[in-house]
């Protein structure tokens, strides 16, 4: 895991322009002043690794900028993406809450800013901070029931076709409305892709192709439009 020392970040959470609804965004004046005291900002590079499953727990990352995949892996190197971790989120909840070491490994995607706090500051604050503890397990909660949601398409659905039309549904959730139809953006490749689905690159490219024939989606380089969500729901088995 190493910080970049050439880029900036923003120090202060409290002057933040990219402020949103997250744990550690909107505290309280007397909260907010605590936490600037305890956290560390930095600035990571793409494919930097925070840490890896099975590793110590040491403290959470709030994720301020950029994107930051969460893996699992098999003894046979088979790797899964269980979610994708957007700004204001947290990470290692589970570890902290548990008191257990990281459950996935957690790696940039390209440049980020990270705000770190170690474990004993962070014990600290969550108890002194009751209202911050009840946000904790509200985003524990919701990441759970992606990762579960993440495992149920991929375990209970029949054909890569059908796992990769269930993923683009529940991306679409997220994506605005156009008179095309809905637009989501994909900042992945296509063998990330394949690790959220369980599949091979050389599947998913050959699927998108299909989907895109037969007028499911419309691909135009990082962003993906679905013309008609109930026919991509028919594939999907929803």
């Amino acid at each position: 895991m190493h910080a970049s020392q050439t880029l900036e970040p923003q120090q202060d959470c409290r002057s933040c322009t990219l402020r949103r609804q997250s744990l550690f965004c909107n505290l309280t004046p007397e909260a907010a002043h605590d936490f600037e005291a305890i956290k560390s900002s930095s600035m990571y590079p793409g494919g930097s690794v925070l840490f890896i499953e099975r590793d110590p727990f040491r403290g959470v990352y709030l994720l301020c900028t950029g994107k930051i995949k969460l893996t699992i892996s098999s003894r046979q190197g088979k790797t899964l993406i269980l979610q994708l971790v957007r700004p204001g989120e947290v990470l290692g909840l589970m570890a902290a809450i548990s008191g257990t070491p990281y459950e996935a490994t957690a790696e940039t995607m390209e440049p980020c800013q990270l705000a770190f706090i170690r474990s004993e500051d962070f014990s600290r604050f969550v108890h002194k901070y009751p209202e911050v503890y009840k946000s904790m397990l509200r985003q524990t909660s919701s990441q759970y029931f992606g990762a579960c949601q993440q495992i149920r398409n991929i375990a209970l659905s029949a054909s890569s076709r059908q796992k990769l039309a269930r993923l683009l549904l529940e991306w679409s959730a997220d994506g605005k409305e156009t008179s095309e139809g809905t637009r989501i953006s994909v900042p992945l490749t296509h063998e990330q892709i394949a690790e959220c689905v369980g599949s091979t690159r050389e599947t998913v490219t050959r699927i998108l192709s299909d989907f895109k024939n037969r007028h499911l989606v419309a691909l135009r380089g990082t962003t993906i439009v679905i013309p008609d969500r109930s026919a991509l729901a028919a594939i999907g088995g929803e």
